[in-house]
């Protein structure tokens, strides 16, 4: 008996040996594949900040720069997930998908690292780009983050000439609303090198082209800039696009519009803009939220939130600002997480109401709840927003959005406007929506409004 229970002892300590042996060597393992990882992220990072300060006209090279940016920050996300994941998740099942991201992740950048020698080679032949430190602050207010390889290709696009009968090229830029088509061709119509290009830029709304007057257009070589909202009659588009045949040669035509159909105008390839990867999102409301100081010198818990919120908000340039800027303020745990509780529940109650989420009811040009945002007793609906620099019109109370997500405001008792954002540098753009009490009959989500209210909004 006394030998079959020290057998049994043997074996059991000898089993849990072997458990402490593996879990030492799989932790070992663990954390070597993290500093690869990171030397690996720092070597591509530091190529890709030198492309991105490069003058890059192959449309080759603009392709594989995507490609390395995508796996740059595919690297980081799942280094976050992997450094910064909850304690509480991290069991077998979990660290053996780790495990396997941070293999695949590894395996990705590897691939990029050994055949990035040509790129290099052929980086080394592109134009130094010359950035003022104002430039630079204007590059990421506006939120032209991730959209280099897409800048580069409207400048190249601008800079060729026409081909024969030279009349000017049209270049559709397409995307969903508030994808950063508008701050895209602004960027670009900024460079030393477009404005220099052009004799003069005309901006035109798209609605009014066919009232649009000939005499506009010189012999000189021009830009034209139209927005569409809507879409345009076939026949009102040749006859503007036969008026503009008179400009000079080399002339260009941008149109914006986020209705597909429109890109049957262009005479080049569109440019589609779509939301940023989740990767990339992630990576920005980071650099957002945490400022100045690196995400490492944080709590785990401070970059989980961070990652969380990241991905509940959906990819929304306006609200990871403002969500951001008040968590930048207060790098304060139980604020993140009552940010991030918060905007949960406006997702939840959304998709109740609306069955979708409130990035792609905004693109819609649908009313979303914000009820739980604004922590209201009455249901609160925010209404497809406007963009407006004018204050004279404005007769409501307002209200900014950062405040509405810090619970620092108290709600007037009337409809009143919500300041999304405003541009902290000319020409000092307002983002605005409108915010109506509603009824509380669910059934129909229809929002009781006055006379006043409505034409007040058909006014602007």
């Amino acid at each position: 008996m006394e030998l079959v229970v020290s057998a049994i002892a043997g074996d059991i300590a000898n089993r849990f040996i072997s458990f402490l042996i593996k879990k030492y060597e799989d932790r070992y393992n663990l954390e070597r594949k993290i500093e690869r990882l990171q030397d690996l992220l720092l070597k591509v990072h530091m190529i890709v900040e030198e492309a991105e300060g490069r003058c890059i006209t192959n449309s080759k090279i603009l392709l594989q720069l995507k490609k390395i940016v995508g796996a740059m920050y595919h690297g980081y996300h799942v280094l976050d997930i992997v450094k910064h994941g909850k304690e509480e998740v991290r069991g077998s099942q979990s660290a053996v998908i780790r495990h396997d991201q941070l293999q695949r992740a590894l395996n990705r950048l590897e691939t990029i690292v050994s055949s990035m020698t040509e790129f290099v080679f052929f980086l080394g032949g592109c134009e130094r780009l010359s950035r003022r430190p104002y430039d630079s602050y204007i590059y990421f207010d506006n939120f032209m983050f991730g959209r280099h390889v897409e800048h580069q290709q409207v400048i190249n696009i601008l800079l060729q000439d026409n081909l024969p009968p030279f009349a000017p090229t049209v270049l559709p830029i397409i995307g969903p609303s508030r994808v950063g088509k508008k701050t895209l061709v602004a960027h670009v119509i900024n460079s030393e090198k477009v404005r220099s290009h052009f004799s003069s830029i005309l901006h035109l709304n798209g609605e009014n082209i066919s009232k649009i007057d000939s005499d506009r257009f010189t012999q000189r070589r021009d830009l034209v800039v139209i927005e569409f909202t809507t879409d345009v009659d076939d026949e009102n588009w040749k006859t503007f696009f036969a008026s503009c045949t008179h400009m000079g040669r080399g002339s260009k035509i941008i149109i914006i519009s986020r209705i597909e159909r429109i890109s049957r105008f262009g005479t080049v390839r569109p440019i589609h803009l779509n939301s940023l990867s989740l990767e990339e999102y992630s990576y920005l409301f980071k650099v957002l939220a945490f400022g100045s100081t690196n995400p490492e010198e944080h709590p785990d818990q401070l970059v989980s939130i961070a990652n969380e919120l990241s991905v509940s908000i959906g990819g929304s340039f306006i609200t990871a600002n403002v969500c951001a800027d008040v968590m930048r303020r207060k790098q304060n745990v139980h604020l993140w997480l009552h940010v991030l509780k918060k905007y949960r529940s406006v997702v939840k109650k959304n998709f109740s109401v609306f069955r979708e989420h409130p990035k792609l009811l905004m693109e819609r040009e649908h009313r979303v709840d914000i009820t739980e945002l604004a922590s209201s007793s009455t249901p609160l609906r925010l209404m497809p927003p406007h963009c407006d620099g004018d204050e004279s019109k404005r007769e409501l109370s307002k209200v900014r959005f950062g405040d509405l997500v810090a619970g620092s405001v108290v709600l007037p008792k009337e409809d009143f406007e919500l300041v999304a954002w405003e541009s902290r540098i000319p020409p000092y753009k307002r983002f605005v929506n409108i915010a109506v009490y509603c009824c509380h009959d669910e059934k129909n989500s229809q929002c009781i409004e006055s006379p006043r209210k409505k034409r007040q909004r058909s006014d602007n």
